[in-house]
């Protein structure tokens, strides 16, 4: 098991882009910073916020919880509005909140609504023109930006959960439910979970996905929780 963890992390490393630290902060005795690379899923430069807790620099394999946010917002609003921070650092857990959109083409239509477009990639990989080149943020969550994690930090894979807000908090049960024993747990709050029946979900889904409905399903909370089949799963869920 060891000898497939080290070859894990030497193929991570070999696989992933460089990471540029953007800001830095000490914060209950760690770190809460903002990084930011190349993505080759989105195709642009992405930030996220990391948050390195004390234990970081002494002790490794740390867990990981990825949150995920909802409309409008970036990689800021987590780090400046919840305080999470004091919480992470007693219980030494490395917290990663990336952006919630590909971010700088100015696409037609790209910044002219609050809930489509910038800021509003809904956590899914787009199939429709022009977003599907660039609004791959499903990919980007569950599979980019981890490996870009485990390549860089002190953390543990096998003891990651994820968390999210709204349009994150769909984000974050999509993520959970389509990748069995990927996550340990998964905490939504206020979460879009049946947004093939909302206004939201649905003006996201036609735009992004096109309007066969059947196409929505697997990125719909209330369709993948039915077909899930992987370890048991603890969802937390404040609606």
């Amino acid at each position: 098991k060891q000898w497939y963890q080290r070859r894990v992390r030497a193929n991570n490393l070999r696989m992933s882009k460089p990471i540029k630290l953007v800001s830095q902060s000490k914060c209950y005795g760690g770190f809460q910073c903002v990084y930011e690379h190349e993505s080759s899923i989105l195709k642009c430069t992405m930030k996220f916020g990391c948050y390195l807790p004390p234990q970081h620099e002494k002790k490794k394999n740390l867990p990981i919880v990825y949150y995920l946010s909802g409309l409008t917002c970036t990689e800021q609003n987590y780090i400046m509005k919840s305080g999470f921070q004091r919480y992470a650092a007693k219980h030494g857990i490395v917290v990663i909140n990336p952006d919630t959109s590909p971010r700088g083409f100015d696409l037609p239509g790209e910044h002219e609504s609050y809930d489509f477009g910038s800021g509003a990639g809904f956590y899914v990989n787009a199939t429709e023109e022009p977003w599907k080149t660039n609004y791959r943020m499903y990919s980007y969550v569950t599979g980019e930006l981890p490996t870009v994690i485990s390549s860089n930090f002190n953390v543990n894979v096998g003891k990651s959960a994820i968390s999210g807000h709204s349009m994150g908090g769909h984000g974050a049960l999509i993520a959970a439910l389509r990748n069995p024993g990927k996550y340990k747990c998964c905490s939504v709050f206020a979460p879009i979970s049946n947004p093939s029946e909302c206004p939201w979900g649905q003006k996201a889904f036609s735009g992004y996905l096109g309007d066969n409905k059947s196409a929505w399903k697997q990125y719909d909370a209330t369709f993948t929780a039915k077909e899930y089949d992987g370890p048991k799963l603890e969802i937390l869920l404040d609606q």
